[in-house]
């Protein structure tokens, strides 16, 4: 670090500086321009400390400013991030050396770039670190986060390179050549693992409905996926509570086999209702711990009734109503609210109100004091100022009273309930609702399943919202215009499946707690990973239904081997909430108690945590991904043998280098103690040379 400083006059003249020097040469004049006894040498010495002093005191009366400049080198840094995913060890490049070696010749880049560079190192899997590993013991592997956290880091330093050993394979987060490109440096990869995929059967994924009703048929779509067993015979089973329910051969007809197979369940029993779907091993499959996935399905004993409330006819109203009742498991009541006198809201397990209002209106006050879910439909006749105070999911601000065009536009965060991939593709394409002109926004607690796009535009203002209000389902859709989406959906298609899975999810899910018994508890989910913390919630309502928190409530988690765990619930605004941490991978059972005053309470259910297998779906390293990566930065990609050419590689770089930074800082000289203490030691000085000589 290089230091310097110079005097610069501010405000002041820099002509003031050769007067102040002429002021300190004429005072010390005048003091010792006659003869006195001293030798001619101590005059001398005495005449240029009094000059001095009184130059710099005239100086600090000037207030001039010191200018001091720091010159700071900083050497380039090159950071080593290392791939600590399983994957890494269970697919390993058989022609290449062992993954222990690559980690030392990892670390012995430190050495042999020597001190021009300040190599540091880190490992990833889900999470960045500090150093290099040889655990690769990693569940997930997130490749962009572990980039953004290390560039974040280092922000605003001379990063010269980046070294990246993976095998180019992630199951968490984005594309990371996206966030590759935010690196300003040139990147180096070195490509781990083995291309050629391995023999292996397993379960992609499983989409369906998390709910369903009893003596309904439901379907569940399975993503089988083979790899290098082509002409094998991919026998899928499943199994309810271990009782084997459905069952399906399917031919494997390449060595990169995906098919989604759909498989029709019967939902016979009421309750939590798990099911196991298994593929069945073949001769030398790799892995078989990726061929098992649980599911849990809710089956709802129960025929709910809908009423449906407008003020005007409408040819929505027919669709809302067809559309809902396709399901045999709900009846519609559609009424004008005109002739609707009288009604009993414990007849109805959901309300619709089609742009209708509260205000003025004593029939649908009740039905709203009565807490009953309710679905709000906005449009040309609703009453935006009453439809922003009934409900909080949607606020709409409006100062006209217009409506404009708006099409779907599918969200891919919601999960309160799922709709098949053929529905989404769908409705994707419906035509435009009408919706009121505004601005729109949506409250935290709610999920938004559509927003809008209007025109080409795609908004952040939600089209149809499903959320929670005081324990209440509600759900508020701000477009008329149904009917236009059912037409569409015929000509294109010649059924409505699309509208009928809407509407017939978006009910289901409003009306799922609406036979809410007083003590309800439930997983956050019922299946959870392995190490994944496990969260149970817990209700407690007293005999107004209202939701309490006071009392204790104690739950025991058991599993298969009789291991018992017991936890008492933290309370969360007014119910109950139970974080239980991380446990082992298995089947538990689990049974909460808790009472009010004398009377008891108790509820049961079960929960899942299933082993984490996402590192053992991919095979194949992806060297495509960690060469386009490397090119795109100016670098290259290296196979594990050429790790000890990286020192050479950086070194001919010319575009790392030590960057020197210029730190100008700016101080009075009043405030720089060393001018204070270079005046009081001048002025001790001549004090002590003239009391020496006797002049004093």
């Amino acid at each position: 670090m290089l230091f310097l400083f110079s005097i610069t006059s501010g405000t002041v003249s820099g002509w003031w500086v050769p007067a102040c020097l002429a002021l300190g040469l004429l005072y010390a004049w005048l003091l010792y321009r006659q003869p006195v006894n001293l030798a001619n040498k101590f005059r001398s010495w005495l005449f240029a400390i009094r000059a001095i002093v009184v130059t710099f005191i005239a100086l600090i009366l000037l207030s001039p400013l010191i200018k001091s400049v720091n010159y700071n080198p900083q050497k380039p840094l090159v950071l080593v991030l290392q791939d600590n995913s399983e994957s890494i060890k269970m697919f390993p490049n058989p022609s290449s050396k062992g993954i222990s070696q690559v980690v030392n010749d990892l670390s012995g880049l430190k050495k042999e770039l020597g001190n021009d560079y300040d190599v540091q190192e880190f490992h990833f899997n889900r999470e960045l670190a500090d150093g290099l590993t040889q655990n690769f013991n990693g569940k997930q592997t997130d490749i962009a986060k572990a980039l953004q956290q290390l560039n974040t880091r280092f922000v605003n330093q001379n990063i010269g390179a980046l070294v990246l050993a993976t095998d180019g394979l992630y199951n968490q987060g984005s594309d990371p050549q996206y966030e590759a490109k935010s690196f300003k440096t040139t990147i180096y990869t070195i490509a781990l693992g083995d291309t050629i995929a391995k023999r292996d059967l397993l379960i992609g994924n499983i989409n369906y409905n998390k709910t369903a009703f009893l003596g309904n048929d439901f379907e569940i779509e399975v993503l089988a996926e083979a790899y290098q067993s082509n002409g094998e015979n991919m026998h899928i089973s499943v199994a309810e509570d271990g009782r084997q329910v459905a069952e399906q051969n399917i031919p494997v007809n390449s060595n990169d086999f995906h098919k989604v197979v759909p498989v029709k369940l019967t939902a016979d029993k009421k309750g939590a209702r798990k099911f196991t779907i298994s593929i069945t091993p073949v001769k030398n499959e790799l892995f078989v711990q990726n061929n098992t996935e649980t599911i849990y399905v809710d089956v709802l004993d129960a025929k709910e009734k809908v009423l449906l409330l407008y003020d005007a006819p409408h040819p929505d109203i027919s669709v809302i109503r067809q559309s809902i009742e396709n399901n045999k498991n709900y009846e519609v009541k559609a009424s004008l609210l005109s002739d609707l006198i009288t009604v009993k809201p414990g007849d109805y397990s959901l309300v619709i109100l089609y742009q209708l209002s509260a205000n003025g209106n004593s029939v649908v006050q009740n039905l709203l004091k009565a807490k009953l879910p309710v679905w709000y439909i906005a449009g040309a006749q609703t009453d935006l100022t009453a439809f922003n105070n009934q409900q909080k999911l949607m606020h709409i601000s409006s100062g006209k009273q217009e409506m404009q065009e708006v099409f779907p536009q599918l969200t891919v965060d919601f999960t309160d309930f799922t709709l098949s991939d053929s529905s989404r593709n769908k409705i994707a394409a419906f035509p435009p609702l009408l919706a009121p002109y505004g601005s729109y926004t949506s409250a935290p607690g709610g999920g938004t399943l559509l927003k809008q796009r209007i025109g080409n535009v795609e908004t952040s203002y939600p089209l149809l919202v499903f959320g929670d209000e005081g324990g209440e389902r509600v759900g508020v859709l701000a477009g008329e215009g149904l009917w236009r989406w059912q037409l569409a959906e015929y000509q294109a298609f010649g059924n409505h499946h699309a509208l009928e899975e809407l509407f017939g999810q978006g009910v289901q899910y409003l009306t799922a707690n609406a036979n809410r018994q007083k003590f309800i508890v439930y997983p956050a989910k019922h299946v959870f990973d392995e190490g994944e913390n496990v969260i149970l919630n817990a209700e407690l309502y007293n005999d107004a239904l209202e939701l309490i928190n006071i009392p204790d409530v104690k739950i025991d988690l058991k599993n298969e081997a009789g291991k018992s765990y017991s936890f008492l619930f933290t309370r969360n605004n007014q119910s109950y909430q139970l974080d239980a941490g991380t446990l082992p991978v298995g089947e538990y059972s689990y049974s909460a108690t808790s009472k009010i005053g004398d009377k008891p309470f108790s509820a049961s259910g079960q929960l899942t945590v299933k082993p984490l297998n996402l590192e053992s779906r991919q095979s194949a390293a992806n060297h495509q991904l960690l060469n386009t990566i490397a090119k795109n930065s100016g670098g290259i990609m290296v196979q594990p043998s050429a790790i000890s050419q990286l020192a050479a590689l950086i070194r001919k770089n010319e575009n790392i280098k030590t960057v020197v930074y210029e730190d100008k800082h700016y101080s009075d000289i009043i405030d720089i103690k060393w001018v204070f203490v270079l005046i009081l030691t001048l002025l001790s000085t001549e004090w002590f040379l003239r009391k020496r000589e006797g002049e004093v």
